[in-house]
């Protein structure tokens, strides 16, 4: 059984949590505001600030909708991620779980090179989550993913190849994979390359430590490009 730190998505929804913030701080302007005119001596009620409109849960999921027909990929993504999960925020907001949609949101924003993204599609391929199971299909997102330095990803790629899922099997790139997420200080990670390493001889222990100095350096030269 492949045990990866996928799960169920739980990554910070911060389209979400940016709306929440911005009504937390209207409300508390409006507080303020009604607060100064009860002490104010000369205050009139025609001065009397009118109460702060409150935005609906349905309201911020369409509104994160929009933003994601529109090409956004980290609303793209948290819309995914929401079907994916069968919740919403806020708490009293629900909404049925379903795969075929999270599929849908997590491919328009893997396509645009969003890593989070990348990394469940591969994981809903893996488990044939609103998509037939393909571990092919998988191991190809799961890399992208694991290319730009997603360390979950890079966990989930050296399950793969210890396992031999979508890939043939393979010891040294499975450590070599898990060698690079365990340098993040994944937990996962540092577990996988023990297993890993004890498969290997001490020789090919050193063709593992080549290939995670290959792959970081790979990973580097992406983001310095990605940064210029």
């Amino acid at each position: 059984m492949m045990k990866t730190s996928w799960g169920k998505p739980v990554h910070v929804i911060p389209f979400i949590r940016t709306l929440l913030i911005v009504l937390a701080v209207a409300v508390c302007l409006a507080t303020l505001m009604g607060c100064g005119n009860k002490l104010a001596d000369d205050a009139s009620p025609a001065d009397d600030a009118s109460p702060a409109a409150e935005a609906s849960p349905a309201d911020d999921i369409e509104t994160m909708r929009k933003a994601a027909e529109a090409g956004d990929a980290v609303a793209q993504y948290n819309l995914g991620l929401m079907y994916h999960n069968g919740e919403g925020v806020p708490e009293d907001y629900v909404v049925p779980e379903d795969y075929v949609e999270a599929v849908k949101w997590y491919r328009k924003a893997a396509e645009q090179g969003d890593a989070d993204a990348q990394s469940n599609l591969g994981y809903m391929y893996y488990k044939g989550q609103g998509v037939p199971q393909d571990y092919a299909e998988a191991v190809k997102w799961i890399r992208k993913a694991a290319e730009q330095g997603h360390a979950d990803a890079q966990v989930g790629l050296g399950w793969m190849y210890f396992e031999g899922r979508g890939v043939p099997k393979n010891y040294v790139a499975a450590y070599g994979w898990f060698s690079v997420a365990a340098a993040s200080g994944n937990g996962s990670a540092v577990r996988g390359c023990e297993m890993a390493k004890g498969r290997l001889t001490p020789s090919q222990v050193e063709k593992g430590e080549a290939m995670v100095r290959e792959i970081s350096e790979r990973i580097e030269k992406r983001k310095a490009a990605k940064a210029e």
